[in-house]
Protein backbone atom coordinates (compact mmCIF):
# COMPACT_ATOMS: atom_id res chain seq x y z
CA UNK A 1 0.00 0.00 0.00
CA UNK A 2 1.55 3.32 -0.96
CA UNK A 3 1.96 6.08 1.59
CA UNK A 4 0.81 9.56 0.74
CA UNK A 5 2.39 12.89 1.45
CA UNK A 6 0.03 14.66 3.82
CA UNK A 7 -1.87 11.44 4.62
CA UNK A 8 -2.80 11.05 8.30
CA UNK A 9 -0.55 7.99 8.57
CA UNK A 10 2.37 10.40 8.31
CA UNK A 11 5.89 9.95 7.05
CA UNK A 12 7.89 6.79 7.69
CA UNK A 13 9.90 5.96 10.79
CA UNK A 14 10.08 9.39 12.34
CA UNK A 15 10.91 11.34 9.18
CA UNK A 16 8.93 14.51 8.67
CA UNK A 17 7.07 15.15 5.40
CA UNK A 18 9.54 17.96 4.76
CA UNK A 19 12.51 15.58 5.12
CA UNK A 20 10.93 13.06 2.78
CA UNK A 21 10.32 15.77 0.16
CA UNK A 22 13.94 16.95 0.61
CA UNK A 23 15.19 13.40 -0.05
CA UNK A 24 13.05 13.33 -3.17
CA UNK A 25 14.38 16.72 -4.31
CA UNK A 26 17.92 15.34 -3.92
CA UNK A 27 16.96 12.29 -6.06
CA UNK A 28 17.41 9.90 -3.15
CA UNK A 29 13.85 8.57 -3.38
CA UNK A 30 11.05 8.85 -5.92
CA UNK A 31 7.28 9.13 -5.77
CA UNK A 32 4.31 9.19 -8.06
CA UNK A 33 1.40 11.60 -7.92
CA UNK A 34 -2.11 10.51 -7.07
CA UNK A 35 -5.29 12.03 -8.52
CA UNK A 36 -5.36 14.48 -5.60
CA UNK A 37 -1.77 15.53 -6.50
CA UNK A 38 -0.39 14.07 -3.25
CA UNK A 39 2.88 12.19 -3.54
CA UNK A 40 2.60 8.41 -3.30
CA UNK A 41 5.71 6.67 -1.92
CA UNK A 42 6.33 2.97 -2.42
CA UNK A 43 7.25 0.75 0.51
CA UNK A 44 10.76 0.48 -0.98
CA UNK A 45 11.13 4.28 -1.02
CA UNK A 46 9.94 4.52 2.56
CA UNK A 47 12.37 1.80 3.62
CA UNK A 48 15.15 3.73 1.96
CA UNK A 49 14.25 6.80 4.06
CA UNK A 50 15.55 5.06 7.19
CA UNK A 51 18.82 4.17 5.43
CA UNK A 52 19.19 7.77 4.25
CA UNK A 53 18.56 9.12 7.75
CA UNK A 54 21.16 6.76 9.22
CA UNK A 55 23.73 7.69 6.58
CA UNK A 56 23.10 11.41 7.10
CA UNK A 57 23.42 10.92 10.87
CA UNK A 58 26.72 9.13 10.22
CA UNK A 59 27.96 12.26 8.48
CA UNK A 60 27.61 11.38 4.80
CA UNK A 61 26.53 14.06 2.36
CA UNK A 62 23.47 13.61 0.16
CA UNK A 63 25.84 13.53 -2.83
CA UNK A 64 27.76 10.61 -1.33
CA UNK A 65 24.53 8.84 -0.42
CA UNK A 66 23.22 9.23 -3.96
CA UNK A 67 26.44 7.66 -5.29
CA UNK A 68 26.21 4.60 -3.03
CA UNK A 69 22.43 4.05 -3.16
CA UNK A 70 22.67 1.23 -5.73
CA UNK A 71 24.83 -0.70 -3.25
CA UNK A 72 22.15 -0.39 -0.55
CA UNK A 73 19.39 -2.00 -2.56
CA UNK A 74 18.43 -5.63 -2.55
CA UNK A 75 18.42 -6.82 -5.24
CA UNK A 76 21.00 -4.32 -6.40
CA UNK A 77 20.36 -2.04 -9.31
CA UNK A 78 23.26 -1.88 -11.77
CA UNK A 79 25.89 0.50 -10.50
CA UNK A 80 26.46 3.36 -12.93
CA UNK A 81 30.07 4.39 -13.29
CA UNK A 82 29.44 6.91 -16.06
CA UNK A 83 30.75 10.33 -15.16
CA UNK A 84 32.66 9.18 -12.06
CA UNK A 85 35.60 11.50 -11.53
CA UNK A 86 38.75 11.22 -9.44
CA UNK A 87 37.22 13.87 -7.19
CA UNK A 88 34.15 11.69 -6.62
CA UNK A 89 36.32 8.68 -5.79
CA UNK A 90 38.45 10.78 -3.43
CA UNK A 91 35.34 12.18 -1.73
CA UNK A 92 33.91 8.69 -1.23
CA UNK A 93 37.23 7.48 0.15
CA UNK A 94 37.18 10.37 2.63
CA UNK A 95 33.60 9.47 3.59
CA UNK A 96 34.62 5.83 4.09
CA UNK A 97 37.65 6.80 6.16
CA UNK A 98 35.55 9.18 8.25
CA UNK A 99 33.02 6.42 8.92
CA UNK A 100 35.82 4.07 9.95
CA UNK A 101 37.15 6.67 12.37
CA UNK A 102 33.68 7.26 13.86
CA UNK A 103 33.11 3.51 14.19
CA UNK A 104 36.43 3.18 16.05
CA UNK A 105 35.48 6.02 18.41
CA UNK A 106 32.03 4.53 19.02
CA UNK A 107 33.58 1.12 19.74
CA UNK A 108 35.98 2.67 22.28
CA UNK A 109 33.09 4.54 23.91
CA UNK A 110 30.98 1.37 24.04
CA UNK A 111 33.90 -0.48 25.63
CA UNK A 112 34.39 2.26 28.25
CA UNK A 113 30.68 2.21 29.13
CA UNK A 114 30.71 -1.59 29.37
CA UNK A 115 33.74 -1.43 31.71
CA UNK A 116 32.01 1.19 33.86
CA UNK A 117 28.84 -0.88 34.07
CA UNK A 118 30.86 -3.97 34.99
CA UNK A 119 32.52 -2.04 37.84
CA UNK A 120 29.13 -0.81 39.04
CA UNK A 121 27.81 -4.37 39.06
CA UNK A 122 30.86 -5.61 41.02
CA UNK A 123 30.36 -2.94 43.67
CA UNK A 124 26.64 -3.67 43.90
CA UNK A 125 27.32 -7.32 44.77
Amino acid sequence: MPHRDGHPSGPPRGASPRQVRFYEAKSLITSTRGPNNYRDYSEAALGRVQQIRELLNAGLSTQAIRAILPCLQSPRDPIAFKGVTFETVAALERERDGLTERIDILARNRHAIADYLAELQKRAE
